[in-house]
C-alpha cells in the first residue's frame, strides 16, 4: 500500500435506537473519533450516528460526501477518495450495520483497492450475521439474497426457489424486507413453504425490544405477533433430517 495515502476505514453504524457503547467495541470508536472525512449513504443519518459516538469535535466541522445512488456504477475517485489520496484517513459509513453488505459502498472499496489505498474493516453489528448466529440454522453454508420481489407471482416463485435451494444444498437462505411489509412476507412464506421448513425472523436486533423467533412453518401458523415496521431479517432452512426435542 502507498504509505503517503490515507486509509479507508469501513465503519459500523448502529442498527437502531441503542447506544454506541452497547454494540460497538471501544477500539472501533477510538478510530472513528480520529476521522474528519466521511463517505456516507445519507449525511443526516451519518451526523446523527456520529453524535452518538461522541466525536471530540463539532459535527459541523466534519466533511461528508454522499454516495451517488443515481449513478452507482461510475464512482468518481476524486469525489470519494480525494482526501485519502492527499494523505487523510476517510471513513465509509452505511445507514445501518456494516458497510458494503446490502449497500452501495462496495464500489468505493473497489476504487480504493485499484488505487492502492489501504482498506481497513472495523468490527461492529451486522444484522444478517447476528440473525444467522441466533437462528439455529446452518452457519457453515448460507446465502444472502437481499430483497425478494415485491409482487406476485415473482415473489412466490422466489420463495419456493429458495426453499428448494436450501434443501438441495443444506443451505440457510437469508433475506430482508422493507419493514412495513414484514407481516405480508411472513404470510407469503407460511403459505408457500413446506410445514417442516424452518423460518427464523429476527427483528430489532441489538435493541431493547429485540425479538428472534425460529420455528417450523407448521408452528408459525399459530404465532400471533405484529412484526410491522420493525427492521427484520428472514432466514429459511430446510434440514434433510431434523430432530424434535
Amino acid at each position: 500500500m502507498n504509505q503517503q495515502f490515507g486509509k479507508l476505514y469501513l465503519l459500523p453504524a448502529l442498527l437502531g435506537a441503542t447506544t454506541a457503547e452497547h454494540v460497538i467495541p471501544e477500539g472501533t470508536l477510538e478510530v472513528v473519533r480520529t476521522l474528519r472525512f466521511f463517505v456516507v449513504e445519507n449525511t443526516r443519518t451519518a451526523r446523527r450516528m456520529l453524535s452518538k459516538m461522541h466525536m471530540p469535535c463539532p459535527i459541523d466541522e466534519l466533511t461528508f460526501v454522499e454516495l451517488d445512488k443515481h449513478n452507482p456504477q461510475n464512482p468518481d475517485l476524486m469525489t470519494y477518495l480525494g482526501e485519502a489520496l492527499n494523505g487523510n484517513d476517510v471513513g465509509l459509513m452505511s445507514e445501518a450495520g456494516t458497510p458494503c453488505v446490502a449497500d452501495p459502498g462496495a464500489l468505493v472499496v473497489e476504487l480504493a483497492h485499484q488505487t492502492g489505498i489501504q482498506v481497513v474493516p472495523l468490527t461492529g453489528p451486522n444484522a444478517m450475521i447476528l440473525a444467522l448466529m441466533a437462528s439455529g440454522f446452518n452457519g457453515q453454508t448460507f446465502s444472502f439474497q437481499g430483497y425478494l420481489p415485491i409482487k406476485n407471482p415473482e415473489r412466490t416463485q422466489k420463495i419456493k426457489a429458495l426453499e428448494r435451494q436450501s434443501l438441495a444444498n443444506d443451505e440457510t437462505e437469508i433475506f430482508i424486507e422493507t419493514p412495513f411489509r414484514n407481516n405480508a412476507m411472513i404470510d407469503d412464506i407460511v403459505r408457500n413453504c413446506h410445514p417442516n421448513t424452518m423460518l427464523c425472523v429476527a427483528s430489532n436486533i441489538t435493541m431493547d425490544d429485540e425479538k428472534i423467533v425460529s420455528k417450523s412453518i407448521s408452528d408459525w401458523k399459530s404465532i400471533k405477533y405484529d412484526w410491522n415496521k420493525k427492521p427484520a431479517v428472514f432466514l429459511i432452512y430446510c434440514p434433510k433430517f431434523r430432530k424434535k426435542y
